[in-house]
C-alpha cells in the first residue's frame, strides 16, 4: 500500500485510461479500488485470496483472472504440466466458478493464460498457438508476453540470453500472434512499438477496420 497509494492518489483524474491494480490481496484491492484503481488484477486467479473476487462484485470493477501454476518463488523449478492447455484451462474455469459465486457478473471477468507463470519455455508458445482454444471459454483475454524469459532464450546470442531491454522485436511477434489469435487486451513495456504493432495486427485480424484506411 506504501507503494501504490500514492500512485492511485496522484494519478486519480488525470489520466483517459483506466488504471489496473495487480495485487493477489483482498485488502490492497478494496482499498486500491477506493483510491482509483479502475481494473483489479490477480495473478493467482484467487488462489491465494478468494475475497477479491467479492472486492471486485461489490465494487463493480473488472477483474483479470490469470493462471499461475505453482507460487511465484518456485514456479519455475516446475514440475510442469504435462498437458498446458488443460492445466491452463481447468485452472481458468476454477477461477471463474469462485468469481462468479461470489457475484462477479460474466462481463466483469478477463482471463489471462499466464504467460511464463510456471510454464516452459516451449509450453508459452503453445498456449500463444492455441489461443482460440481458451477464447472457447466465453471471455475476453489478457496476454502479458513482453520482454519474457522465453523471448531471451529464444533469441540468445553466443549461449547467452538476450537481456530483457532487446526483446522487442520478440515481443513483436507474440504480441502479433496473440492478437490474431484472440487476445483482446496485451500488457506491454514497449508501450510506443507494441501500439503500432497492435493497430497493424488488428487490421490483419478485422477487415471491418480497414474501411476507413
Amino acid at each position: 500500500m506504501d507503494r501504490i497509494l500514492p500512485v492511485l492518489e496522484g494519478l486519480r483524474g488525470r489520466l483517459k485510461v483506466p488504471i489496473s491494480v495487480d495485487t493477489r490481496r483482498s485488502t490492497v484491492a478494496e482499498i486500491a479500488a477506493r483510491s482509483g484503481a479502475q481494473i483489479i488484477n490477480d495473478v493467482s486467479g484467487l488462489r491465494s485470496d478468494a475475497r477479491v473476487a467479492e472486492v471486485a462484485a461489490k465494487s463493480g470493477l473488472p477483474l483479470v483472472l490469470m493462471h499461475m501454476r505453482g507460487e511465484p518463488s518456485t514456479m519455475q523449478q516446475g514440475p510442469f504440466a504435462r498437458d498446458v492447455m488443460k492445466d491452463v484451462a481447468a485452472g481458468l474455469r476454477d477461477s471463474v466458478a469462485k468469481a462468479r459465486e461470489a457475484g462477479v457478473a460474466k462481463s466483469q471477468i478477463i482471463l489471462d493464460p499466464g504467460i511464463g507463470f510456471g510454464k516452459s519455455y516451449a509450453q508459452n508458445y503453445e498456449l500463444i498457438e492455441k489461443l482460440p482454444q481458451l477464447a472457447a471459454l466465453g471471455y475476453p483475454l489478457l496476454v502479458g508476453s513482453s520482454r519474457k524469459g522465453f523471448l531471451g532464450a529464444t533469441l540468445a546470442r553466443e549461449g547467452k540470453r538476450l537481456p530483457p531491454e532487446e526483446r522487442i522485436w520478440g515481443t513483436a511477434a507474440t504480441v502479433t500472434a496473440a492478437i490474431l489469435g484472440g487476445a483482446h487486451i496485451v500488457r506491454a513495456h514497449d508501450i510506443a512499438e507494441m501500439a503500432q504493432v497492435a493497430r497493424v495486427a488488428d487490421r490483419v485480424a478485422n477487415p471491418k477496420l480497414r474501411t476507413a484506411l
